[in-house]
């Protein structure tokens, strides 16, 4: 088979049925040599259907697009998506923003799927709203962002919608192998290596197995300094990524497929790609990307995914079981010489301060439904949900000899603490879609789940409850919650439609972890937040589907946010107020020709508190919420054309327009200023050119063309030394080249 990534095959790009994109090994996807565009098939709703008959707001990437545009990570590829942002300051350390629904807590309020496993902590007790699954994308069919709340469907974290990973299953019709290596070389930093391999093996008309590998280098750029300015260390904020993809499929019939999967993936970064900022501008001081660190720091983060999916037709409807097995284990070291070392000399002396933290979880889940066939009147999906859920985060805290990696002889036990927690949730959820003739359709669901958590903290130390330490109480929380969604649509023609959208989501509360004889005052637990969403959109596209336009307009309720804040003199988890966002969000594509696909995405959020969220927080009514900007542009376009009977050459360009958005809330600043920090706003250009010769490629590409200093995420005052503030930077201009082959 020979390389296949040509413009003709389309190019997904957005949220239209058309949306263009190239998706070679596509299954469900027709049209491969004539004048009429691939019909996109999405597993938005649970079942199989064409994305503009899907009545909400969904963008899909494709496989192609992502390997065409050297899109591996969330920071590559979600300038595709209008709507959504990523909070982050260290590779596989990172929180995803859909509709500016975000304050900055610990939990998450967009969840992750890869395939039919939800990956991620449902609780906020093991730090999930920062650690969203960021897959590497090495030969992933699609990509789908399901924006607003999902909770019927997709239950618990789906708050403000869903990132779905849809790999790539195997094929029984044929042999498939694939490789790529590429070079890259990042502005004032080192140079990276990467290699990705892929292989589809048939064993027989029913059984095949496709397994992938990948290792990549992602070059640091950020230098250590002292305290008087000079060098310690050069590119510490190395990382790297590698792991692999093994699925088999049996399929001795229409009616019946087994399919098994396992993924691994391990991130390892040196440091963070936090630098040194002015606190009331956010400008890089020093005239340079600097860190000063005095204990090297370190961040590991590994995936593991383990999944078996059942489908067997029933012939009234389709049984589907997905079993899942996935974990996450987070090691890192953290340098906090800045902020203890003076609070501890007294009792070491001199010295270097470090923390030392895993955080992890092991989660079970299964679930169990039946879709009906698809009918003239009725379509009805009814299914059961189960998971099990431990978490752990474990801290030790060190005094260390200067200037090395040695801890101080003799010195009192500074702290270690660990937390514990476990997650049960059972669910049962339905939908139901009547259709009123064939234009008219409306779809129902609900969904009810109950959830118990326990949690259970202990903490011994100088700076962690002192010497004898403190055993607290387990606590525990029990509660029920209630999803629905409603959705009619009318189709004007076969391809042109009209949605509403009314839906809600939720975030699991939980218990708070205190000491023995709180006051009353005191909450012992928190509950959900909760988010309505309602939503108007319009998709159209061509007979030919090389022109496509889909625009959504949404109004969003958040209630009952969870916050951090201090009761009495305890730091708890509480309920709060509520905020509002209101928005407009647009994908336009077009094939004016064989040759060209342009495509451009933009959206308008206007997201802010409707109340004060308590000084911890630092949010007080009327502020933006954060890492939203108010205005986002993405646009794109390739050309391609031929240079031989199986060879062609192909040019594009991408360009994201970020407005100023508000930072992390913080209260000081805020009493200070009057207002929030502002992130102000950047572009990102990235340009690429490739010549595709059969099954041979070689592919050259400009990432971040203009050396934007674009900021992702901000600290707070304290971590870095002369009144220096923490904060994440895009990657500068990074240049690579790239040579593939496959058959």
């Amino acid at each position: 088979m020979s390389d296949s990534r040509r413009l003709s095959r389309g190019l997904i790009v957005g949220g239209s049925a058309s949306a263009l994109a190239l998706l070679s090994g596509v299954t469900n996807v027709h049209a491969a040599e004539s004048d009429t565009i691939a019909e996109i098939i999405v597993t938005a709703q649970k079942r199989s259907e064409a994305l503009i008959d899907v009545p909400l707001s969904i963008s899909v990437v494709g496989g192609d697009l992502l390997e065409r545009q050297q899109a591996t990570n969330f920071q590559d590829y979600l300038k595709l998506v209008p709507g959504v942002q990523l909070n982050q300051s260290t590779p596989g350390n990172g929180r995803l923003v859909m509709r500016g629904v975000n304050t900055g807590s610990v939990a998450a309020t967009v969840a992750v799927y890869v395939d039919e496993t939800p990956f991620g902590s449902s609780t906020g007790l093991v730090n999930g709203g920062v650690l969203a699954g960021d897959f590497d994308a090495f030969d992933m069919q699609r990509i789908e962002v399901l924006r607003g709340p999902q909770g019927t469907l997709y239950g618990a974290n789906s708050l403000a919608g869903v990132l779905k990973f849809a790999t790539n299953a195997p094929q029984t019709d044929g042999f498939e192998t694939r490789v790529r290596f590429g070079a890259e070389s990042v502005e004032d930093g080192d140079m990276g290596y990467s290699g990705a391999g892929m292989i589809n093996v048939p064993l027989s008309g029913s059984f095949a197995i496709r397994a992938t590998g990948y290792y990549r280098e992602l070059p640091g750029f950020i230098d250590s300094i002292g305290t008087a300015g000079s060098d310690i260390a050069k590119d510490i904020n190395d990382a790297e990524s590698s792991g692999g993809r093994v699925s088999a499929l049996y399929r001795p019939s229409d009616a019946f497929s087994l399919r098994l999967t396992a993924i691994m993936q391990n991130i390892r970064t040196d440091a963070s790609s936090t630098v040194e900022s002015d606190p009331d501008t956010l400008e890089t001081l020093y005239s340079r990307f600097t860190q000063s660190q005095f204990v090297p720091e370190y961040r590991d983060v590994d995936y593991r995914i383990y999944n078996a999916l059942l489908d067997v037709d029933l012939g009234f409807a389709t049984l589907t079981s997905s079993s899942s097995f996935n974990k996450l284990d987070s090691p890192f070291r953290e340098d906090l010489t800045t902020l203890y070392s003076s609070l501890i000399e007294g009792f070491v002396g001199p010295n270097e301060f470090q923390q030392l933290q895993t955080t992890k979880y092991d989660k079970f889940t299964q679930e169990l439904r039946l879709a009906s066939p698809t009918g003239d009147t009725f379509d009805w999906l009814a299914g059961a949900y189960y998971t099990s859920e431990e978490g752990d985060i474990l801290q030790h805290l060190e005094a260390l000899v200067p200037g090395t990696m040695t801890p101080i002889a003799g010195q009192p036990q500074l702290g270690d603490l660990s937390l514990h927690s476990e997650y049960e949730e059972i669910a049962v959820f339905a939908s139901g879609t009547i259709h009123f003739g064939d234009r008219f359709d409306l779809t129902l669901g609900a969904r009810y789940s109950e959830n118990d958590q326990t949690a259970k903290q202990d903490s011994i130390g100088l700076l962690a409850g002192g010497p004898s330490g403190v055993s607290y109480p387990e606590a525990r929380s029990t509660e029920e919650v209630f999803t629905y969604s409603v959705s009619p649509k009318f189709k004007i023609s076969d391809n042109v439609s009209l949605y509403a959208r009314v839906a809600s989501g939720f975030r699991p509360g939980g218990p708070n972890v205190l000491p023995p004889g709180v006051p009353d005052v005191v909450p012992l637990s928190y509950e959900s937040d909760s988010l309505t969403s309602y939503e108007v959109g319009f998709k159209s596209e061509s007979a030919s589907r090389a022109y496509s336009v889909d625009v959504s307009v949404f109004h969003i309720d958040w209630e009952d946010i969870q916050l951090f804040t201090q009761v009495d003199i305890f730091g708890v988890n509480v309920n709060g107020g509520g905020a509002t966002s209101d928005g407009l969000e647009a994908t336009v594509t077009a094939r004016p020709t064989d040759s060209l696909r342009l495509s451009l995405n933009a959206a308008y959020t206007d997201a802010e508190l409707d109340d004060d969220t308590g000084d911890l927080v630092g949010g007080m009514k009327g502020d933006q919420l954060p890492f939203t900007p108010e205005f986002s542009v993405g646009a794109n376009v390739d050309y391609e054309w031929a240079i031989g009977a199986d060879s062609t050459a192909y040019v594009g360009a991408s360009l994201r327009y970020l407005s100023d958005q508000t930072a992390s809330f913080d209260a000081d600043f805020r009493e200070l200023n009057g207002r929030q920090r502002e992130i102000p706003s950047y572009e990102v250009l990235d340009l690429r050119t490739g010549v595709l010769l059969g099954r041979y490629s070689i592919e050259l590409y400009a990432k971040n063309v203009t050396d934007s200093d674009g900021l992702t995420s901000t600290g707070t005052l304290g971590t870095y030394p002369n009144g220096a503030i923490g904060a994440g930077v895009i990657r500068p201009r990074t240049v690579g080249l790239s040579f593939g082959f496959g058959m």
